[in-house]
């Protein structure tokens, strides 16, 4: 018997998940209220992944969740592969569900030389098998436009923002892009809010990975909240440097509000060391214990991956979910 859920007459919607973020994937299945799928994952002796499904596929409505977080190489393969033997046992259309967008990052050449990794992944994934992408907060927009087929770019602002409001009066908060590149990420965020918006210009060393220098704050933050806004904290170095900035500029308090908890190390140390009053993230990424503190609010983007499953099987709006925000 299958697992999936049918719609009338029609396709069989069914959910399949990869090792990276179980946690996160039963989650899903739960608002969905279709069970994952059982599927053989193992690794061979030598690192190779078998993957295989334990009922028919055929026919089926399919979307594959892998959430791209360490080792992000492994589990990219193994979302690949999963894609691969949905297509040779005859799924009749793959969707694969992509919360954290791997490579993204790399997605132009900033030198010579250089590859744009984040098309090559869109590339493989087309490759495989996929016929359309979902993501969360893409790094850059553009990314949509390196996979050729339908790419569904979901936003977690309103998760954000929801948890925030209650929080924040907007009468003396300020939303503030931590560089140049998240400027109209803030927009949105005060536009919604009714708040003025900051940003801070910085520099980075192209020979050294992940070291950033902070210069100057542009806009109202002296006595104010600031809600420091990104798309991922990565070591946080980023984000601790423009809180201090925040603060030498006259700031109150300052809250750091990102999708993608990537926390690669030292970023924790630097979080729980710095003058941030709280750090509030989605779980796109699996966070181990290890990596969780005391000012760290973590919630849950599972209902709205849910939503957009049930938009793109019923062949509904996904743009719909974000109230024309697009």
């Amino acid at each position: 018997m299958s697992s999936g859920k049918r719609r009338t007459g029609e396709r069989n919607l069914m959910f399949f998940s990869g090792r990276a973020h179980p946690a996160l994937a039963e989650e899903v299945a739960a608002h969905l209220g279709v069970p994952i799928t059982p599927t053989a994952l193992r690794d061979f002796a030598n690192g190779e992944i078998y993957v295989r499904y334990l009922e028919s596929v055929r026919g089926c409505d399919a979307f594959v969740m892998q959430s791209h977080t360490a080792p992000i190489n492994k589990w990219i393969m193994e979302q690949l592969i999963m894609v691969d033997a949905l297509k040779r046992a005859s799924a009749s259309r793959i969707t694969v569900i992509m919360p954290f967008y791997g490579y993204a990052r790399q997605d132009k050449k900033g030198r010579g030389r250089e590859p744009i990794t984040a098309r090559l992944i869109a590339d493989l994934f087309k490759q495989a098998g996929a016929d359309r992408l979902m993501s969360i907060d893409l790094h850059t927009s553009q990314i949509q436009g390196f996979f050729d087929g339908p790419v569904d770019h979901l936003f977690a602002m309103p998760v954000l923002v929801n948890y925030l409001r209650s929080k924040l009066d907007p009468a003396t908060t300020t939303i503030v892009s931590p560089d140049t590149g998240r400027v109209r990420l803030a927009e949105r965020w005060s536009d919604t809010l009714g708040t003025p918006v900051a940003f801070i210009h910085k520099r980075r060393d192209l020979d050294v990975a992940n070291q950033v220098k902070v210069h100057e704050v542009v806009g109202q933050v002296a006595g104010r909240t600031c809600v420091l806004v990104d798309d991922m904290i990565d070591t946080g170095g980023s984000i601790c440097k423009a809180a201090e900035a925040l603060y030498e500029h006259g700031a109150t308090n300052v809250i750091a509000a990102a999708t993608h908890a990537v926390f690669s190390d030292p970023a924790v140390d630097r979080l729980k060391n710095s003058r941030i009053s709280e750090v509030v993230v989605t779980n796109t990424l699996p966070i181990p214990d290890e990596k969780r503190f005391d000012n760290l609010t973590v919630l849950s983007i599972a209902p709205l991956i849910a939503r957009a499953i049930i938009e793109i099987f019923t062949d509904g709006s996904v743009t719909s979910l974000f109230e024309g925000d697009s």
